[in-house]
Protein backbone atom coordinates (compact mmCIF):
# COMPACT_ATOMS: atom_id res chain seq x y z
CA UNK A 1 0.00 0.00 0.00
CA UNK A 2 2.81 2.56 0.85
CA UNK A 3 4.38 1.72 -2.63
CA UNK A 4 1.43 2.75 -4.29
CA UNK A 5 0.86 6.36 -2.09
CA UNK A 6 4.26 6.97 -2.65
CA UNK A 7 3.91 8.01 -6.24
CA UNK A 8 0.63 10.15 -5.99
CA UNK A 9 2.29 12.31 -2.71
CA UNK A 10 5.10 12.92 -5.26
CA UNK A 11 2.77 14.50 -7.95
CA UNK A 12 1.29 16.05 -5.08
CA UNK A 13 4.24 17.66 -4.01
CA UNK A 14 5.28 18.92 -7.74
CA UNK A 15 1.71 20.35 -8.48
CA UNK A 16 1.65 22.61 -5.07
CA UNK A 17 5.43 23.80 -6.15
CA UNK A 18 3.97 24.65 -9.89
CA UNK A 19 1.53 26.45 -8.03
CA UNK A 20 3.65 28.38 -6.09
CA UNK A 21 5.90 29.37 -9.07
CA UNK A 22 2.57 30.34 -11.21
CA UNK A 23 1.30 32.58 -8.32
CA UNK A 24 4.63 34.45 -8.08
CA UNK A 25 4.43 35.08 -11.59
CA UNK A 26 1.08 36.66 -11.48
CA UNK A 27 1.60 38.49 -8.47
CA UNK A 28 4.97 39.66 -10.54
CA UNK A 29 3.37 40.65 -13.59
CA UNK A 30 0.20 42.74 -11.68
CA UNK A 31 3.53 44.75 -10.53
CA UNK A 32 4.76 45.82 -13.69
CA UNK A 33 1.68 46.52 -15.05
CA UNK A 34 0.56 48.77 -11.99
CA UNK A 35 4.43 50.27 -12.18
CA UNK A 36 4.07 51.01 -15.49
CA UNK A 37 0.54 52.68 -15.32
CA UNK A 38 2.04 54.47 -12.12
CA UNK A 39 4.89 56.03 -14.01
CA UNK A 40 2.90 56.75 -16.93
CA UNK A 41 0.03 58.63 -15.01
CA UNK A 42 2.88 60.45 -13.18
CA UNK A 43 4.01 61.67 -16.88
CA UNK A 44 1.00 62.95 -17.72
CA UNK A 45 0.19 64.81 -14.39
CA UNK A 46 3.59 65.67 -13.31
CA UNK A 47 3.28 69.62 -13.56
CA UNK A 48 0.17 69.64 -11.80
CA UNK A 49 1.97 67.47 -8.83
CA UNK A 50 4.84 70.07 -8.52
CA UNK A 51 2.13 73.05 -8.35
CA UNK A 52 0.30 71.10 -5.74
CA UNK A 53 3.44 70.60 -3.55
CA UNK A 54 4.34 74.15 -4.47
CA UNK A 55 1.55 75.32 -3.10
CA UNK A 56 1.76 73.04 -0.22
CA UNK A 57 5.72 73.94 0.34
CA UNK A 58 4.12 78.08 0.49
CA UNK A 59 1.32 76.98 3.14
CA UNK A 60 4.03 75.36 5.33
CA UNK A 61 6.23 78.20 4.88
CA UNK A 62 3.46 80.87 5.99
CA UNK A 63 2.39 78.51 8.97
CA UNK A 64 6.16 77.99 10.09
CA UNK A 65 7.00 81.89 9.72
CA UNK A 66 3.62 83.02 11.71
CA UNK A 67 4.59 81.18 15.18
Amino acid sequence: MKALMQPLFARMRASRSRQRGQTLVEYSLIMVVLSIVAIAVYGLLDTQIAIIFSGLANILDTAQSSQ
